[in-house]
């Protein structure tokens, strides 16, 4: 359930009315501060509260409603139909993720192999547009024998990547007990495909501050995919963006998965958290990334993940769909013309609160413009 409090409510009159509803129907209540309007949500046994009741303990209430889905914290009508926006600090300045914000590009190996190959690629994919670098320091495989990373000798190595570009750190976390060690270095922790289902996990990442990188898992439905981000929120970390990598379908022979751009727009309209895209998991061939990154960016994505690697037929793994830096060079170029027309670019998007109003401006028509 949320209220939508009027324009211009007092401070005083919003914590009044979180109390009584918090009091008299022993629920919680959270706020959020949209565009226009501020948002009282009410978690907890709503079924017998009466709208009427809750409509007259203010005159400041504008409207009550019930959020119909089963994803609470995360559904458009938590926020009134307004999207949210994921901050993330880096060393360089702070990258705004979300609709309404230039695209933002994270790029880098699947796995960190060592020291001179992770900060070399860090500065290639920064000076071509990068505002993230993503490397594996732990790596689920699906075999047993195949390389599973260098575990936390390889967050340092991030951390030198970081240190020596200014680049965020984008990385993944498998096991609740690494944790720290993950949350000390990467800017962004992400959680894999694999591990969409560990609600411990979940529940873990929910509790900590840092934003959280959630990737669709294999044969995940949208709605489990929107409850396993409403286990992060519910857990108390707003700071969610979806990822979404390829689906397990019935024809592997020519991708490695069946990348679905058609939950761009599905996302748009059940929920406000920010969305990004990975054509390299979610095609497996370096040939098909181009075109997919550039189909994502059409179809109104918010982030790119792209794997990049100096010598991708020597990658431990994932070599096949990793771009070279100069074939990364090249994309990012081939993006910006149309990141420029869907007005969704910038040479930089760090510090980009006033980039963004102006994006955000040259994509409202000039009639409803103030």
């Amino acid at each position: 359930m949320i209220i939508v409090l009027k324009t211009g409510t007092p401070a005083e009159e919003i914590t009044r009315i979180s109390q009584e509803l918090s009091n008299t129907w022993k629920v919680t209540v959270e706020k959020s501060i949209g565009t226009h309007k501020v948002v009282l949500g009410i978690i907890g046994d709503t079924l017998s509260i009466d709208k009427l009741q809750i409509q007259e303990t203010s005159p400041w209430i504008e409207q009550v409603l019930r959020v119909q889905q089963p994803f609470k914290r995360v559904s458009r009508e938590f926020r009134n139909g307004e999207a949210s926006e994921v901050i993330v600090p880096t060393p360089n300045g702070r990258v705004f993720f979300g609709e309404h914000h230039p695209i933002v590009i994270i790029a880098g190996p699947c796995s960190v192999e060592n020291e001179a190959m992770i900060v070399e690629t860090a500065k290639r994919v920064k000076a071509a547009g990068a505002q993230f670098l993503r490397g594996g320091a732990y790596k689920p495989r699906t075999s047993p024998y195949a390389f599973q990373g260098y575990g936390e000798s390889a967050l340092d190595l991030l951390a030198a990547a970081r240190e020596a570009t200014g680049l965020g750190i984008v990385t993944e976390l498998m096991d609740a007990a690494d944790l720290p060690a993950v949350a000390r270095v990467a800017d962004v922790i992400q959680i894999g495909a694999r591990n969409m289902h560990n609600f411990s996990l979940l529940k873990k990442v929910g509790a900590q501050d840092k934003p959280v990188l959630l990737k669709r898992g294999m044969s995940a439905t949208i709605d489990e995919w929107l409850m396993a981000a409403e286990y992060i929120l519910a857990s108390g970390n707003p700071n969610v963006i979806l990822c979404e990598r390829g689906i397990r379908t019935f024809d592997g022979k020519y991708a490695r998965n069946t990348l679905d751009l058609s939950v761009i727009p599905v996302l748009r309209s059940l929920t406000h958290l920010p969305i990004a895209i990975d054509p390299s998991h979610g095609t497996g061939r370096s040939e098909y990334v181009p075109p997919m990154a550039m189909a994502a960016i059409a179809a109104g994505t918010d982030a790119l993940m792209i794997e990049v690697h100096p010598n991708p037929a020597k990658a431990l793994s994932d070599g096949p769909q990793s771009l070279t830096p100069e074939k990364f060079d090249r994309l990012v170029q081939e993006m910006s013309v149309l990141g420029k027309v869907v007005n969704r670019w910038s040479t930089s998007v760090f510090d980009s609160v006033a980039q963004s109003q102006l994006l955000l401006a040259a994509r409202t028509p000039k009639a409803d413009r103030p």
